[in-house]
C-alpha cells in the first residue's frame, strides 16, 4: 500500500525513491510485525483470557505438560494478522505471489482456526476429523496451486539443487506435486507445535532463509550469477517471508518457554502452508526438505511410528513426535527446544550453502 500511495510521489519528494527497493521495503515489513505482535500481544493474551480460550492436554503425554492446562491457545491469529498487515502495507499489491501466499496462509489459517473453535470453545476433543483436515487443506491447495499453473510465467519446471541444468517439465502434474509440498508443509509444522516455542523457532530461521532465496529468484542479476531459477516477481515475496519470521519473532516474546500463549492449529497449519507455498513458487521445494529439516524429523518420527506398531505392534519411540520422544528420556523441556533451533540454524546455513553449489 505504501509502495502505491508513495512511491508515484518521487518526482516531488525524492526520498520516496527509497520505496521501489525490495530490500527497504522488507526491512520496513520486519519492524512492523514485530511491533505489531509486541504491542498487541499482551491485549491479545488477555482477550483469549477473557474468553476462557485454553489449552487442554493430553494425559498420555510427559506429566510435565499438564500444568499447562489452560494456558491460552489461538495465539496464531496474532501472527496471521501480523503478516497480512505488514506484508499488505509495505509489498507490491499488483504482484500475484503476494496474493497467493496471503490466500494460501489466511486459507489454511481458517482451517486451523475451525479446529481449534470445536477443540476449545465448543469442547469437541477430536475438533475437526483428519478426514475433514485433508479435504479442506487439500481444496485450498489445489486452489493455490492452478492459479500459480495458469498464470505462471515460464514452464512449470521441477528444479534439482546441486544440478543447474537437471530440471523436469512436470506440466499439469505441476498441481498436484505443489499441492503435496503445501499439505504436507502444513501438517509438518503442525506436528512439530508440541513444546513452548519449538516450531516457532524452525520457522523464523526456514522463513527468513526463503526471504533470501525468494529475492535472488527474483533478480535477474543475482539468479543468473547463481545459476538457480529466475522467477520474475518472486522478489516481493521476501516482503511477505521476512514479516513471517519477523512476526513469528515476535510471537516468541510470548511463546518462550513457559509459554504465556501458545499459537494452535490456526497458526501452525498456516504458517507451514506459507513456507509451502513460497517454496513452490520460487522453486525451491527440494530445499525446503533440508531448510525444514526439523519439521521434516518430526513428521516422519510419526509416520515411522505408526507404520512400526500396526505392522509389528512396536514403538520406536518412546513417544511422537520426536521432541516427545527426547523428553521421555529425561531431557528438560527449554533443553529440546534450544537444541532443535540450533539445528534448524545449521540447517539454514547450510541451505544458503548450496546457492554457491551448483
Amino acid at each position: 500500500m505504501l509502495y502505491h500511495l508513495l512511491y508515484p510521489l518521487r518526482d516531488s519528494f525524492g526520498a520516496f525513491n527509497v520505496f521501489k527497493y525490495i530490500t527497504f521495503r522488507t526491512f520496513g515489513a520486519t519492524a512492523t510485525a514485530i511491533l505489531l505482535c509486541l504491542a498487541f500481544g499482551g491485549k491479545y493474551i488477555r482477550w483469549l483470557k477473557d474468553k476462557q480460550i485454553g489449552q487442554s492436554i493430553r494425559e498420555l503425554g510427559p506429566q510435565s505438560h499438564l500444568s499447562k492446562k489452560g494456558t491460552p491457545t489461538m495465539g496464531g491469529g496474532l501472527i496471521l494478522s501480523s503478516i497480512a498487515i505488514s506484508t499488505l502495507l509495505w509489498a507490491e499489491l499488483t504482484n500475484h505471489y503476494v496474493w497467493v501466499a496471503i490466500i494460501t496462509t489466511l486459507g489454511f489459517g481458517l482451517i486451523g482456526w475451525m479446529d481449534d473453535y470445536l477443540k476449545v470453545i465448543k469442547k469437541n476433543s477430536k475438533g475437526l476429523t483428519a478426514r475433514q483436515k485433508i479435504i479442506s487443506q487439500t481444496l485450498v491447495a489445489v486452489i493455490a496451486a492452478s492459479i500459480l499453473y495458469v498464470f505462471r510465467d515460464a514452464p512449470p519446471l521441477l528444479k534439482f539443487p546441486f544440478f543447474k541444468d537437471l530440471s523436469i517439465n512436470l506440466g499439469w502434474f505441476f498441481i498436484p506435486f505443489a499441492t503435496l509440498v503445501i499439505v504436507g508443509s502444513s501438517n509438518a509444522v503442525n506436528l512439530t507445535d508440541g513444546l513452548d516455542g519449538l516450531a516457532v523457532g524452525p520457522t523464523i530461521t526456514t522463513s527468513l532463509t526463503y526471504a533470501i532465496l525468494a529475492y535472488c529468484a527474483g533478480n535477474f542479476v543475482i539468479a543468473e550469477y547463481l545459476q538457480i531459477p529466475f522467477v520474475s516477481g518472486a522478489g516481493e515475496l521476501s516482503i511477505f517471508l521476512a514479516s513471517t519470521g519477523a512476526a513469528c519473532l515476535g510471537f516468541l516474546w510470548f511463546n518462550a518457554y513457559p509459554a504465556e500463549v501458545f499459537m494452535g492449529d490456526v497458526g501452525a497449519l498456516a504458517l507451514g502452508a506459507a513456507l509451502g507455498v513460497c517454496a513452490v513458487i520460487t522453486k525451491n521445494e527440494f530445499l525446503l526438505v533440508l531448510c525444514g529439516g526439523v519439521f521434516v524429523v518430526e513428521a516422519l518420527s510419526v509416520m515411522i511410528q505408526v507404520v512400526s506398531f500396526k505392522m509389528t505392534g512396536k514403538r520406536v519411540f518412546k513417544m511422537a513426535p520426536i521432541h516427545h520422544h527426547f523428553e521421555l528420556k529425561g531431557w528438560p523441556e527449554p533443553k529440546v527446544i534450544v537444541r532443535f533451533w540450533i539445528i534448524s540454524i545449521l540447517l539454514a546455513l547450510a541451505t544458503l550453502a548450496t546457492l554457491k553449489l551448483r
